[in-house]
């Protein structure tokens, strides 16, 4: 009995979508969706509370926004594609998928720079404005801490560390990218809509 159990390679790896990655990342979600809970309750709060038109100048346009959000769309649906290829063994297609994947989200964090650099004003200028600066660069670091992860998980799945048998490194590291992605429709609606639809 001593001997077989000697003869075992350590468990390095998870085992199944529930375990102690998993967990670990659904907390670590959890925290930061209450981060941006606070972040988008003190924009709606101060936008309700404004004596003057909010947002200050209008709406912001949707010229560089709107597309963007199809691209990181884009991006969350190419690596599920890529994900669901390793589950039936297609390593060429999770490469793919995560090549893809971290290509358009890097398109993404350029062009929400490029609005950034766009803006007449900065932080300091107004309330509205350190709040869509705050909000906005607390979501870009997630993104690039989720390109970080994809790429991450494309230099293993070129080296082949994954099979159909073993593959909860990317459904775990995906479930953030996913994250990243569902937090920006609520940015988006919050900065690009609602002024649109006279919320405020």
């Amino acid at each position: 009995m001593a001997d077989l159990s000697l003869d075992r390679p350590l468990p390095v790896a998870p085992s199944g979508y529930r375990s102690s990655g998993w967990w670990g990342l659904a907390t670590v979600i959890a925290t930061e969706a209450a981060l941006f809970v606070f972040l988008i309750f003190a924009y709606a709060y101060l936008g309700s509370q404004s004596a003057t038109p909010w947002p200050p100048g209008g709406a912001p346009a949707l010229r560089l926004a709107g597309p963007n959000t199809v691209v990181l769309l884009a991006s969350s649906l190419a690596a599920w594609w890529g994900q669901k290829g390793i589950e039936r063994g297609r390593r060429g297609q999770l490469v793919l998928g995560l090549a893809i994947a971290l290509v358009l989200g890097a398109v993404f964090a350029g062009v929400q720079g490029l609005e950034w650099a766009a803006k007449p004003h900065g932080p300091s200028d107004s309330a509205y404005l350190s709040l869509y600066f705050t909000i906005t660069g607390v979501h870009l670091a997630h993104v690039a801490v989720g390109l970080a992860v994809l790429l991450a998980l494309l230099v293993w799945a070129a080296l082949g560390e994954f099979t159909a048998a073993r593959h909860e490194h990317v459904g775990v590291g995906l479930l953030y990218w996913h994250f990243v992605d569902a937090v920006w429709l609520v940015v988006f609606t919050t900065f690009y809509l609602t002024p649109r639809m006279g919320i405020f």
